[in-house]
């Protein structure tokens, strides 16, 4: 005989159940990840110029990025200027494709023109990334 009035019995195990919670849990994530927005960045700093000009631009398929030092980056991978015309032409093919050009300030003028160069050769529409003046 028990003595102890509010003590389960031996064979009565309490457990809890812990498949709702997990099921709340799942959706709380598959909620986070379909509303986190995600950017894109060319891959490396780069200082943009100021124009007046300048207008806000939300989608773009491919951003290409010019440093001081000339160095070419093509959606966040290094490449060679000679590679950006046939990159581009591949992909191309597979979606309609505009390019945006995010040179530095610092940057020479002949690199992005070589680029621009490569960019027409390429039969893409582009346009150069600069900072709207206050």
């Amino acid at each position: 005989m028990n003595n102890y009035p509010n003590v389960l019995p031996p064979h009565e195990d309490a457990e809890i159940n812990m498949t709702s919670m997990l099921d709340v849990v799942f959706i709380m994530l598959i909620f986070f990840i379909v509303s986190t927005s995600f950017t894109r960045e060319a891959g490396i700093d780069v200082e943009r110029p100021s124009a007046s000009s300048a207008t806000d631009k939300t989608s773009t398929s491919v951003l290409i990025a010019i440093n001081e030092q000339g160095d070419i980056w093509l959606d966040r991978k290094a490449t060679d200027l000679r590679m950006v015309r046939a990159t581009l032409e591949r992909l191309k093919t597979q979606q309609q494709l505009s390019v945006v050009v995010q040179a530095d300030i610092n940057s020479r003028t002949g690199d992005l023109v070589n680029l621009i160069d490569q960019l027409r050769l390429a039969k893409v529409k582009y346009s150069v990334a600069a900072k709207k003046q206050p």
